[in-house]
């Protein structure tokens, strides 16, 4: 992708594994607090009634009850006090825990550090966004040149009294004169779009409507912008001559398909190409055109009807691909895009052991992110495929985003694992290496804890690789508090990465547990279509051969595992929880899918339907009526203690899903509500990207660590 579409993150094909600027909701702590194991509410029934309704319908021959199906409808008055009753009595619950001040210090000591974003280079100049200690929202900034100093262009903070309003970088002109940035609403997916005369400091009255955009791209003389986002009737590329109406604007690619498929674009640096990506649901296919506007006609396909994927980067007149298409662990191809037939395509870095995961091209060449058995190796190429070196990594972790452009001289990229803070490394062309940029101060002294990898068996004897951080030297007595986490789906690999709240767990005694299980790209595409569709079972089955691999080799028990996991790795708790509640002492939910039956009916849903599958086809709905958490929930049992997070905000993952699992356990447990409570926190701004000031996300944690600690019975 070019610096004049900047945007690194494709909001409408799949879910987001982690996000850049954005702290994870729901990865938790643990600190030195002594707390009561046993009841907190004085009375047996302290959680607010459901109404339960007698919704029965028959799907292919099969009758399913939907008793909460009321509280679909997020705007009704009923559903609204329920949330309002809910919220009040998760509150009083959590209020009743002690220790609160002593968690908020100890989390907002690691977490309020000066955090900053990839910089990305147009013009001389670098753009990237930085969160200072004592903020709550990133700010956009530049340099003139790397050293020069900060220069403040877009502040949030500004625009909202208590910083709900949220800011990122879509674009930059090639010139560096032109910012295109987004303005987001609480953790919505939806954005407006904004434009700044850098030099003037000025917004431009351009502005593009509410709505999820993908990418927006400058042509070299910033009079037009092109751009992609996604309606309900699916996908739409529109030109937008600069000072038009935004209402005018032409579509020029987009029509033909619908709301299942997206669509992002590319545009060279010189402003010749133009390319349009088609991904079909979740981008397990898809397919490209090319559009030559030097001399514009017919948009033509490069890549159209084959059964795998592909993803381009332009680099001067070369459309280079990475794809699986006979090579489940991923090649990379090089088309001409003067002669872009079939048979004049290049193979220049061919399949390897390793996984290719992503790749960018920078000053001419190809740095390459692999997956080793989930760790990164980033190799150089020359643009016809010659190695060049392999750029040395400090220990084992993650890399993640590495930004560049064709043109230019430099490329960034993050660096960082769960005993290392996050840093930025740069890499220069000229001298084939790369060195230290920025790296963060959280307070961790990071020689006090070890990362190490571990292989287990699932239930069908697969060996899976899981992930352990904890203090050197920790007892493997069955007693450790373990926080189990993962997500198992749309190629996302679990790679170690630093989080203030895994640091504090480490801190204070807990092992850290991410396994990288099927329905990820671990071992390639295999691996991830081993997780899908009729085989998402094995996604859960190697969830829980992980909790029962920990317990087996004497890391902890099942009253001292808690399972954490939001979006799709929401649906990979709830299932696990449903499936084998016995194992699990506590479980922080967020985000999730739980009602797999009607998912594909809400919000984007229809893309995820190539991973998932649909209860409308007879054959799909046998599998995913066997695990749905929502109609998995059975009356009588014991379940663990949960949390849920969802608000309103979320415009990805309907909260529905949410609403309706909170109302089932409640009514279905046979857990006392006293000891093993299940909660809803419900925010009626924040969503699926967060969207959170810092201080908010601070007292949310606060919560959320509370709960487990009292959970698991934790102390220093």
């Amino acid at each position: 992708m070019s610096a004049t579409c900047a945007n690194p993150v494709r909001l409408t094909r799949c879910f987001p594994a982690l996000l850049t600027l954005v702290l994870p909701l729901a990865l938790l702590v643990l600190l030195p607090v002594l707390l009561p194991v046993g009841p907190l509410c004085p009375e047996a029934l302290c959680q607010p009634p459901t109404r339960q309704d007698d919704v029965v319908e028959v799907l292919h021959g099969v009758e399913i009850t939907d008793p909460y199906r009321w509280l679909e409808d997020q705007v009704s008055p009923e559903t609204r006090a329920w949330i309002e009753a809910q919220n009040a009595y998760t509150d009083s619950v959590l209020g009743k825990i002690p220790g609160r001040e002593e968690v908020r210090q100890e989390l907002a000591a690691l977490m309020r550090t000066d955090m900053a974003g990839l910089p990305m280079e147009r013009g001389g100049r670098y753009f990237y966004q930085k969160r200072l200690a004592d903020q709550d929202l990133y700010v956009i900034y530049m340099r003139e040149g790397l050293d020069g100093p900060d220069q403040v262009l877009v502040d949030p903070h500004t625009m909202s009294a208590d910083h709900s309003i949220n800011t990122d970088i879509f674009a930059i002109s090639r010139d560096g004169k032109l910012l295109a940035y987004g303005v987001r609403q609480g953790g919505e997916d939806e954005t407006t779009i904004r434009f700044l005369d850098v030099d003037g400091r000025r917004d431009l009255a351009d502005v593009l409507p509410r709505a999820n955009y993908d990418e927006v791209c400058f042509t070299p003389d910033n009079k037009v912008v092109y751009y992609s986002r996604h309606n309900d009737d699916g996908p739409h590329v529109l030109r937008h001559a600069m000072g038009a109406d935004p209402a005018e604007d032409a579509e020029v690619f987009g029509r033909a398909f619908g709301p299942e498929v997206g669509v992002s674009i590319d545009l060279s640096d010189d402003g010749h190409w133009l390319v349009f990506t088609a991904w079909h649901g979740s981008a397990a296919t898809s397919d490209i055109y090319y559009w030559d506007l030097t001399r514009p006609g017919f948009i033509i396909p490069i890549v159209k009807g084959i059964d795998a994927s592909f993803e381009g980067a332009l680099g001067g007149d070369h459309l280079f691909i990475k794809t699986d298409w006979n090579a489940p662990n991923g090649r990379i191809l090089a088309v001409d895009l003067a002669d872009p037939r079939r048979e004049a395509w290049k193979q220049v870095v061919p399949e390897a052991e390793d996984v290719i995961e992503n790749f960018t091209p920078v000053g001419g060449k190809l740095l390459v992110s692999y997956a080793r058995a989930a760790l990164p190796v980033v190799k150089v190429f020359a643009a016809d495929g010659v190695y060049s070196s392999t750029l040395e990594l400090p220990s084992m972790g993650a890399v993640s985003q590495i930004v560049g452009r064709w043109e230019g001289s430099d490329g960034f990229f993050y660096f960082s694992s769960f005993n290392v803070p996050r840093r930025i490394y740069r890499y220069t062309v000229a001298g084939g290496a790369s060195s230290l940029w920025w790296q963060s101060a959280v307070p961790f002294e990071s020689d006090l804890f070890e990362v190490k990898q571990v292989w287990y068996r699932s239930k069908d004897s697969t060996e899976v690789p899981m992930f352990l951080a904890s203090r050197k030297g920790v007892a493997l007595d069955g007693s450790r508090p373990v926080l189990l986490t993962s997500y198992g789906g749309f190629r996302s690999i679990q790679t170690p990465y630093f989080s203030s709240q895994a640091a504090a767990w480490m801190n204070h005694g807990g092992v850290y547990a991410v396994p990288g299980i099927r329905g990820g790209s671990e071992f390639g595409e295999q691996w991830h279509r081993d997780g899908m569709l009729e085989k998402k079972q094995n996604t859960f089955d190697d969830f829980i051969a992980a909790a029962e691999w920990l317990i087996a080799n004497h890391y902890t028990s099942p009253g001292k595992l808690a399972i954490s996991g939001g979006s799709n790795g929401g649906l990979l708790v709830g299932a696990a929880m449903t499936q084998r509640p016995e194992l699990f002492k506590a479980v922080v939910c967020w985000h999730p899918l739980l009602d797999m039956i009607r998912y594909h009916r809400f919000l984007v849903a229809a893309f995820w339907v190539p991973e998932y599958g649909s209860s409308d086809d007879p054959e799909q709905f046998k599998y995913i009526y066997a695990y749905s958490p929502y109609h998995r929930v059975v009356d009588g049992v014991k379940y663990p203690a949960m949390l849920m997070v969802s608000g309103d905000g979320d415009t990805r993952v309907d909260p529905l899903h949410a609403r309706k699992m909170v109302a089932r356990l409640q009514a279905a447990t046979a857990s006392e509500a006293a000891v093993a409570p299940v909660l809803l926190k419900y925010d009626t701004k924040a969503g699926h990207m967060g969207g959170k000031p810092l201080s908010q996300i601070v007292e949310d944690e606060v919560g959320e660590m509370q709960f487990l600690m009292w959970q698991l019975g934790m102390k220093d």
